[in-house]
């Protein structure tokens, strides 16, 4: 398998390490258009495998003919958010450069599948897959991954255990309205209730929501970058060995949950040919009311595109 990942920064580079060190792939080719940025890191990164013990190949270009016949290609390229600014913000500058990216990597590589990350999340994911003209099978972003372990995290905090105990899930669009679902929450089965009241609950959700601004706050000159890189290479995983994992991820919608024509985080199952299946789940009244709004602002987000 080759892996291509588009943007050098601090994402991409976690990405490209964190699929080498798994050693899902023969190839990991790093991409950006600052000369010599994905040429040292890339290197580095394979100065690394000696002492992590991995033999994925690591290559640094800014020729998109590298990416030639990539299997999957990550798109993390974008200006980040800063102090203040919504995911939406980004939205002009970012299309513009996904909209570029996405046509070079088409023109190489016509049967990959897409992996978007740049913000805002699904919205971009929606220009990857009008201007590829792909299938929405083959293009799908990051971000409920990102969210769920966030939520995970923060309920590990509160009830002192593993994180590896927790089951969770939050869907909805990648911003401050996704929705978190504490009925389908459960340590190793047993309810989130049996461990954490209800306030402390909500408290963790508003956290949730608010999880990548928190870091960027702290950050102020940049956004999260090892929970997302984690995030993405969890995904490519599942399609290298075509595992049918079951997670969350933006999808395109063509009806489900009564949604139609968006891309939203949703449960899906994730195979070597991309979205296998979308899993509709018994959402309460509110929790679905709450999805179709967290859906409504991605449309009117996408209705600002000039595609």
């Amino acid at each position: 398998m080759k892996v291509s990942v588009v943007g050098a920064g601090h994402v991409g580079e976690t990405v490209a390490r964190n699929v080498g060190e798994l050693e899902i792939a023969n190839e990991v080719v790093l991409i950006d258009i600052i000369e010599g940025l994905p040429q040292g890191k890339a290197l580095d990164m394979w100065e690394s495998a000696p002492i992590r013990g991995f033999d994925t190949r690591m290559v640094g270009t800014n020729d998109y003919k590298d990416t030639k016949d990539s299997d999957v290609v990550v798109i993390t390229a974008g200006v980040p958010r800063k102090p203040g600014m919504s995911r939406d913000d980004l939205l002009n500058t970012n299309f513009n450069i996904v909209k570029q990216v996405t046509e070079n990597i088409v023109k190489y590589s016509p049967n990959t599948i897409l992996i978007v990350v740049s913000n805002p999340l699904d919205v971009m994911a929606y220009t990857a897959m009008k201007v590829s003209g792909f299938d929405s099978s083959r293009v799908f972003g990051m971000a409920g991954i990102l969210d769920t372990a966030r939520y995970r995290s923060f309920i590990a905090l509160e009830a002192n255990v593993s994180v590896k105990d927790i089951q969770a899930m939050v869907l909805g669009g990648h911003g401050d309205d996704m929705v978190p679902l504490p009925h389908f929450t459960t340590i190793s089965g047993i309810p989130v209730s049996h461990f954490i009241s209800k306030e402390k609950l909500d408290a963790i959700v508003q956290r949730t929501r608010g999880g990548g601004g928190e870091i960027v706050k702290y950050l102020k000159t940049g956004s999260a970058y090892y929970a997302p890189g984690a995030a993405v290479a969890q995904m490519v995983e599942a399609i290298a060995k075509n595992s049918h994992r079951i997670l969350p991820c933006s999808a395109w919608l063509t009806g489900q949950f009564g949604i139609q024509d968006t891309f939203v985080g949703v449960p899906v199952k994730l195979g070597s040919a991309g979205i296998e299946e979308i899993i509709e789940l018994p959402l309460t009244d509110e929790e679905l009311a709450a999805l179709k709004v967290s859906a409504d602002h991605v449309k009117e987000n996408i209705k600002k595109l000039p595609l």
